[in-house]
């Protein structure tokens, strides 16, 4: 019997020999592979576990490892010197090989169900406690370490719950995941509206993983979600926002919108609504569509999006709301006053990161620039180091039905131009930019 075989809690899991389920080692990180070993060398177990045996069971290339273990954070940072302990609600180590980073958690075990608080506890109250809920079920503190079958149960989906062991190349599968993984079937672990309670997020896990494998919710999974989604209010929103970049920026973002707004999730997630597919639509809904859909014909190519691109996009109709408010033409310093307005709203939502909002707000700057024809403004856009999300911006406005009075396909021949041919576009151009003018209002 291998020293896996003694794990507490171990006996109650389905054993997956390596000839029944095909995992190879050569598609597993390297930098995983050492921390496992490291941690069975000190005289601990180490398992893949998570999304990264799913992928791989499925013959995806997983992005992240995680690894489960019986070693206490603190056993972890002992053994690897690059290492550091991170999270106030779950202590978690992330192990640093290089640029790439091996998250490492300790078996989790059931919770105490009497600890529980109206609001978030005190700092004084939180040091002396391992768990923690709020009144509505809400997890605040999850520092709680248990046996391997304790740790298959706190986790979220059955096809997440599988265990991967170097020792004997075996699978450890406590809920039937493999077979629900094989139905290309979601399964949430447990009571889904209880669970959905423990932690709002996972109602948008379960919306990513579903759009992300082309799966389908089992029926329990999904039936809580509309009556539960405004739980989701109560999130941190930086939490919030990590989580909106992985629905909208992993390939699948059109069926995830669409989701998003068939449950009413998008009321948590924006400051403002959206119009569904089929209805009456504006240019600006019309470029969330597109945006949404440009992003997955990147990802399919293997090519990167932006955040800060996909973010102008999505924060567009409220924008535009914003300016069709102003009297007579608007100003660019307007623009930037409402542009300021549109992110401060959506921040109460999902907090942006100013790194990220920054990028939106030079793409909304640049609309305004690359509309005008004259020789300073095309030469402070031809040098702007936005300008190919300006210009790539534009021609979304112009595919959703906006009159930007043909400057997307002159913008597009001066790129292409050689230099003779760029010097004559301009010499056709106003030597000096008219500028935009602006409708007083008449005094009484």
């Amino acid at each position: 019997m291998n020293s896996v075989d003694l794990l507490p809690g171990i006996e109650h899991a389905a054993v997956i020999s390596r000839a029944e389920h095909g995992i190879s080692r050569k598609d597993i990180s390297p930098a995983a592979l050492r921390v496992i070993h490291g941690l069975q060398n000190a005289g601990f177990s180490a398992f893949l576990v998570g999304g990264c045996v799913r992928d791989l069971l499925l013959g995806l290339h997983p992005k992240d490892f995680d690894i489960a273990t019986d070693a206490l954070p603190e056993d972890v940072r002992q053994v690897f010197r690059r290492s550091r302990i991170i999270g106030r609600r779950f202590k978690i180590v992330h192990v640093r090989f290089g640029r790439e980073v091996i998250e490492v958690t300790t078996f989790r075990g059931h919770h105490d169900a009497s600890n529980r608080f109206k609001d978030a506890p005190s700092r004084e109250q939180s040091r002396k406690l391992d768990s923690a809920h709020s009144h509505a079920g809400m997890t605040l503190i999850d520092n709680v370490y248990g046996d391997m079958n304790e740790d298959a149960d706190r986790r979220d989906f059955t096809v997440n719950a599988l265990y991967y062991s170097t020792d004997g190349f075996r699978l450890f599968d406590f809920h039937d995941g493999l077979s629900d993984l094989r139905e290309r079937r979601l399964r949430m672990i447990g009571d889904a509206g209880e669970r959905y309670r423990e932690d709002p997020v996972r109602m948008l896990r379960a919306i990513r993983f579903a759009a992300k494998l082309e799966f389908t919710m089992d029926s329990d999974t999904e039936a809580p979600i509309r009556e539960l989604s405004h739980l989701l209010e109560s999130a941190a929103s930086p939490r919030l926002f990590d989580e909106l970049l992985k629905l909208l920026c992993g390939g699948h973002a059109t069926e995830t919108f669409r989701m998003l707004r068939n449950y009413g999730i998008d009321r948590a997630l924006f400051s403002h609504g959206f119009v569904d597919e089929g209805e009456a639509m504006d240019p600006a809904d019309r470029l969330v569509a597109l945006a949404l859909h440009n992003s997955d014909d990147r990802i399919a190519r293997g090519l990167g999006v932006t955040p800060g691109f996909l973010l102008a996009a999505l924060l567009w109709p409220p924008l535009q709301r914003g300016l069709s408010g102003l009297e007579g033409e608007w100003s660019l310093m307007q623009l930037r006053e409402i542009a300021e307005q549109v992110v401060i709203e959506q921040s109460q939502h999902t907090t942006i990161p100013r790194r990220i909002s920054n990028v939106s707000k030079e793409i909304w700057d640049l609309q305004n620039r690359l509309e005008r024809r004259d020789r300073r403004s095309v030469s402070y856009c031809f040098e702007h180091s936005r300008f190919r999300a300006g210009y790539d911006f534009l021609l979304l406005r112009e595919s959703s039905g906006e009159d930007t009075g043909g400057m997307g396909e002159w913008w597009t021949t001066f790129q292409d131009a050689d230099e003779n041919q760029r010097t004559h576009m301009l010499e056709q151009l106003s030597s000096r930019p008219k500028r935009r003018r602006r409708k007083r209002s008449r005094r009484k």
